[in-house]
């Protein structure tokens, strides 16, 4: 097996996280009462137990190189997630930066930020 990372990330609610990464295919593939791990394809989050967390504080953030992130970011919005620059959740529709790699963004009810990056070579 290849080497691999796995962001850890708050969770205030196990079960609101859980439901909510659930509508982009995310599943359960681990959880007890300090632990939860949700699968999709080959991404990975594991979350840790935070209820005391203020969303409008959170540091926290990862990424997610992806095939096609207008594909993901569809799937995002379908959700009900708004497109907007305030709020939890929240999403922002992914564009060309200046580096010349396409980034949109996805933060969750908690607050961390999910960047969605393109991957070189793909759509």
């Amino acid at each position: 097996m290849p080497d691999y990372a796995t962001p850890n990330l708050p969770s205030r609610d196990f079960d609101a996280t859980s439901r909510f990464y659930k509508q982009f295919g995310f599943t359960e593939s681990w959880r007890d009462v300090e632990w939860m791990i949700l699968k999709r394809g080959g991404l990975v989050l594991e979350f840790f137990p935070h209820p005391e967390l203020d969303p409008a504080t959170s540091w926290f953030s990862c990424c997610f190189r992806m095939d096609d992130v207008g594909a993901f970011f569809e799937e995002i919005v379908r959700a009900g997630v708004p497109v907007q620059t305030t709020g939890f959740p929240r999403t922002h529709r992914p564009k060309q930066e200046e580096s010349g790699m396409t980034i949109g963004a996805l933060i969750d009810p908690d607050g961390s930020l999910i960047r969605l990056i393109q991957t070189q070579g793909s759509k």
